[in-house]
């Protein structure tokens, strides 16, 4: 099904629309039988990384959230400046290659006969667009995972765990196709530079697998602590792809609000703002 993205100035360029993929239900018994056992054959074979907080049992968005706020003020103890940059894949689910998904499974040691299934599934599939004056034909599909399948997020989040490594003095953490990386130093100035170094290096990664980062998505923030009541004069920007980008007094991740100060107050007066009372 595809549906209008509401509020786009123009419905010209295929961003403009979402596709809701509807998928048998018989179907989606089987996928979560499956999705079941491969998670556990992949966190025996530790194929997951601890960083990633999507689609597993007991981890949310808010996990991820509070993983944030907790290493911010962490890093914030020694006294040193903590900046963060917020990404998005660009359509992650939509290029997720069977072959190379294959390669990763059979490598981490997945079972033979859950690796020949996710081939089967993602390579043998077929889709039609159903939308006003569409032709209603079924076509191949031999890449992506179907969203609104149970076990494309964890195909998904299998895929996109190599993109993963270790920050010194730092974090990395993902929620499907955010990613927030996080760095500290004694300066701002200092955490741009290595937050460019190591958007470098995951851009690098990223391109192995056949992914790209949506740099129009791209945000900044440089955290304060309470005692710092106002924004650094001299707060510096960083430039990703020859575009730059300021630091921002708030920013919204994974359906929260985080300001510089780590100010609660700010996320509940923007998801639950107070009614305004008419004057008598």
């Amino acid at each position: 099904m595809v549906l209008d993205k509401g509020g786009k100035p123009s419905y010209e360029s295929p961003s403009s629309f979402r596709i809701i993929v509807l998928i048998r239900t018989i179907s989606k018994i089987l996928e979560r039988i499956i999705a079941a056992r491969l998670l556990a054959a992949a966190r025996l074979k530790g194929l997951l990384h601890p960083n990633q907080c999507c689609s597993l049992p007991g981890l949310s968005t808010y996990d991820a959230c509070l993983t944030l706020t907790n290493d911010v003020k962490t890093l914030q103890r020694p006294c040193l400046k903590v900046s963060s940059l917020f990404l998005d894949i660009k359509a992650g689910f939509d290029n997720v290659d069977n072959n190379t998904l294959a390669r990763i499974l059979r490598e981490g040691g997945i079972p033979h006969y859950l690796v020949s299934w996710v081939s089967s599934f993602l390579g043998e599939q077929s889709c039609t667009l159903i939308f006003q004056e569409a032709p209603g034909t079924a076509a191949p599909v031999n890449v992506g995972a179907p969203q609104g399948s149970p076990i494309s997020p964890l195909l998904f989040l299998l895929y996109g765990a190599p993109l993963h490594f270790r920050i010194p003095r730092g974090l990395m953490i993902s929620y499907v196709d955010d990613f927030a990386l996080t760095v500290a130093s004694l300066s701002y100035r200092g955490n741009i530079c290595r937050l460019q170094e190591l958007f470098e290096k995951l851009e690098r990664k990223a391109s192995r697998l056949g992914v790209s980062f949506s740099i129009a998505k791209t945000e900044l923030i440089h955290w304060r602590t309470p005692s710092q009541r106002h924004a650094p004069k001299c707060a510096s920007p960083i430039q990703i792809k020859g575009e730059l980008f300021h630091p921002s007094n708030s920013v919204r991740w994974l359906g929260y609000w985080f300001t510089p100060a780590l100010d609660p107050a700010v996320h509940y007066s923007r998801r639950w703002p107070l009614p305004r009372v008419r004057s008598p």
